[in-house]
């Protein structure tokens, strides 16, 4: 349990709370859990796809029950989670059978259930009409996910054309278990791949080195440990200044520490070179280390300006250009990942934050631009955008405030460190290669943008 649930569900948090007329955030499921109830597999035409990906899983998985009249049908107990495979829906009119799955399942899926539509994409050549329904079904999507309770939450897979069972498996046992807790209303693609699984590995990073900045503290030392925890050996960096806090992590997790100013010319270099000598490439970069310097547009100097848009997009730029160079010992390794952190602030811009939000919009696009330039080298560029997330930093937010920022999304609640952590660990999997380009919110869908 969290601090924050720890802090609601205590008899004094529950006091405050209720005195506040605010109600207890729902549990969520987190970690490698899977729902405890049945799982549903809802086929809307002749696709086995879904069912094949579930099979190798190991899920076994139960008949829907259809809506056909005014009252719907119910399932007698909790389900864990209903799975739709919609790869044949293309019409207007096949929408109604995603409806006829999706009301009875509405009110019987379990707390921190989970409801999951696999679909093909618009422009894969389907003419007007497919484009139009693929992304009804994102309406749908969003929909769901704010109408369902109790911490359930609601995911759009787009499976383009030529997708295996085997693409799916590391995309569908991370939105199916816990450790999409805070994933919500969201919708990503995958492609075929040239590295899939046919089955879901605990320890999917074994011996491979994964780097993330910022990790001293927050969300950086969370990263840090799930990595570790998925088998990678970490690099650890961040500012001399966090020496000691750095040095902690590090040596929890197993891994090594690197005290480092990313904004040095050299930091590319530095990074390469503490790699090599120990023999190795890197596998997973993870652009973690950020700041903000907030302060109304009119009341923002030069000084303030440049300094975000250093740390949080150049400096970036600047280490991937050294790393990505093949004759780089210790760089990037074909198949590798390079994983942002971009934020809600940047895809829907926030008050008081302009050069914050222009870095993290520029992470966005800097993914985008990419991911096609290097899927030769099959490394996958892809970035996570946090909404409220409880860390130090937010905890100094006045309390009016903070609840606010906590409750404006579908899960009532803020995020924690390892939500985000966990998002980048799965886009980090090797299997995970058919997801590039993607941005992912971790922000229970909140709705600054939703």
């Amino acid at each position: 349990m969290s601090a924050l649930e720890k802090a609601y569900y205590s008899p004094v948090g529950r006091k405050v709370a209720s005195k506040a007329g605010l109600h207890e955030p729902p549990r969520l499921r987190r970690g490698r859990e899977w729902p405890q109830g049945r799982i549903v597999l809802a086929p809307l035409g002749a696709s086995s796809l879904v069912a094949d990906a579930l099979a190798l899983l190991g899920r076994e998985h139960d008949a829907p029950v259809v809506d056909s009249g005014t009252d719907a049908p119910g399932y007698g107990d909790r389900i864990g989670a209903l799975v739709v495979d919609a790869l044949d829906v293309a019409a207007v009119t096949d929408l109604e059978a995603l409806r006829a799955v999706l009301r009875p399942a509405a009110r019987a899926v379990e707390r921190a259930g989970r409801i999951v539509v696999v679909a093909r994409p618009g422009g894969a050549g389907g003419g007007w009409e497919a484009d139009a329904v693929a992304r009804a079904l994102d309406g749908i999507n969003r929909t769901v996910g704010k109408e369902l309770r109790g911490g359930a939450t609601a995911t759009l897979v787009y499976a383009h054309e030529g997708v295996a069972a085997a693409d799916l498996v590391s995309t569908l046992g991370f939105v199916l278990q816990g450790r999409s807790a805070f994933v919500d209303g969201q919708a990503w693609h995958v492609r075929p791949a040239a590295v899939t699984a046919d089955r879901l590995d605990e320890h999917p990073l074994d011996g491979r080195v994964c780097v993330v900045t910022g990790a001293a503290r927050g969300i950086g030392a969370a990263i840090a440990r799930t990595l570790a925890r998925e088998g990678a050996a970490v690099l650890a960096v961040d500012i001399p200044a966090a020496g000691e806090a750095l040095a902690a992590v590090a040596n929890e997790i197993g891994g090594t520490a690197l005290q480092l100013d990313i904004t040095a010319d050299d930091a590319g270099a530095r990074i390469a070179a503490h790699v090599a000598a120990r023999g190795a490439r890197i596998h997973a970069m993870v652009h973690n280390a950020g700041i903000t310097r907030d302060k109304m547009l009119v009341n923002t100097d030069a000084d303030r300006w440049a300094s975000v848009l250093d740390v949080n997009l150049a400096a970036e730029m600047r280490i991937n250009a050294v790393l990505l160079d093949p004759a780089v010992e210790g760089g990037m390794a074909d198949g590798g990942r390079i994983v942002g952190i971009a934020s809600t602030s940047g895809l829907a811009g926030n008050k008081g934050q302009t050069n914050y939000a222009a870095s993290k919009a520029g992470v966005a696009g800097l993914v985008a631009a990419m991911a096609p330039d290097l899927a030769h080298r099959r490394i996958t560029v892809n970035a996570v955008a946090p909404g409220f997330i409880e860390t130090e930093m937010t905890a100094r937010i006045p309390f009016v405030q903070r609840e606010v920022f906590r409750r404006v999304n579908s899960l009532s609640q803020g995020g924690q460190p390892v939500d985000v952590a966990e998002t980048i660990a799965y886009l980090c999997e090797p299997a995970s290669q058919g997801v590039t380009g993607q941005v992912i919110r971790v922000c229970g869908q909140n709705m600054v943008g939703a």
